[in-house]
């Protein structure tokens, strides 16, 4: 048995060296189809297990109840940069790749890789100072300008190149983090959930200001979502070209489902109850006032009758 095991090891070792014999050298350097072998190797296996490693520190910290969400992700990149570094020296350590040598060129291809991926290390480093002031954290509700407008969405995740937000109508936007960072951003969950929602109403002229706010207050008190505590609330705002401007102001504390809903319940509730009390709404309205002209005259003048006269008719 130890005669046929000794003839294996040979036989694995004739394998090894004849695929190292089958390559060229450069300088002081041997480059066969062994080490290119062992290269692939060595880069797939340093590559699974970093993969692992960023798995397990995502599992463990979400698990980690004491830790909220911000903490729990800032800890899981965090370890996960720790991992792919660990793993990117140890696959240098097995490639025997000597580290005096690589300095020589590192310099050269450092300055490349900044000019290349500088845009990537700046999100990196926007995402990872974003989760350390807790500026923008997951589960906040944040306003972006979508080219229309303002859009309301949730932030869903902070990722190392992005962040992603998740709007109502399930639109995801996926922001750069240096843009996040540098950039005026509108988070309406930073230090507080309660907002106030402004709801635009016009009434006509006549109209009793007292009656409408009392109905207003009532609209507003009935839809689900608003605070009882601060109640809402009714200004005049102007008094108008066709008619006379009021708003609404509202409190609500979960911005995150959406605001467009509560204006729609409480202006469905106001138009039943002005329909009840015969509250009127008004419409853009134009007095035309025409001036007295020769030709407004000839206008408004009959025409002449193209009917022949009976007495002088044909005979």
């Amino acid at each position: 048995m130890s005669w046929m095991s000794r003839k294996a090891h040979h036989q694995v070792n004739d394998f090894l060296q004849s695929l190292d014999d089958l390559g060229f050298d450069i300088g002081h350097y041997h480059i066969s189809v062994f080490n290119a072998a062992k290269m692939v190797l060595v880069v797939v296996a340093m590559f699974m297990l970093a993969r692992l490693g960023s798995k397990l520190a995502r599992y463990f910290f979400a698990r980690a109840t004491s830790l909220d969400s911000t903490q729990q992700v800032l800890g899981e990149k965090i370890v996960s940069l720790m991992v792919w570094a660990l793993a990117f020296f140890m696959g240098i350590d097995l490639l025997g790749i000597n580290f005096t040598a690589l300095t020589v060129f590192s310099g050269a291809f450092g300055l490349a890789i900044g000019f290349g991926l500088q845009k990537t290390f700046g999100n990196l480093i926007a995402g990872l100072i974003l989760l350390m002031d807790r500026s923008i954290k997951p589960g906040d509700v944040i306003a972006i300008n979508d080219g229309k407008g303002n859009t309301v969405g949730q932030v869903r995740k902070i990722g190392i190149r992005a962040v992603s937000v998740a709007t109502r109508d399930h639109r995801e936007y996926l922001i750069p983090n240096e843009i996040l960072m540098t950039t005026q951003v509108e988070n309406w969950s930073y230090s507080n959930t309660q907002i106030v929602l402004t709801i635009p109403i016009s009434v006509a002229y006549g109209t009793d200001i007292d009656l409408a706010e009392k109905l207003m207050l009532e609209a507003a008190r009935a839809a689900p979502r608003v605070l009882a505590e601060p109640g809402p609330s009714v200004v005049v705002t102007a008094l108008g070209v066709n008619g006379i401007e009021m708003a609404i102001y509202v409190t609500i504390e979960d911005p995150e489902e959406g605001t467009a809903n509560v204006r729609s319940q409480v202006l469905r509730a106001l138009w039943r109850l002005f329909q009840q009390h015969n509250v009127e709404v008004p419409f853009p309205q134009s007095d035309v006032r025409l001036r007295d002209t020769a030709a407004l005259r000839a206008l408004l003048e009959p025409a002449p009758s193209s009917q022949p006269d009976a007495a002088h008719g044909p005979q």
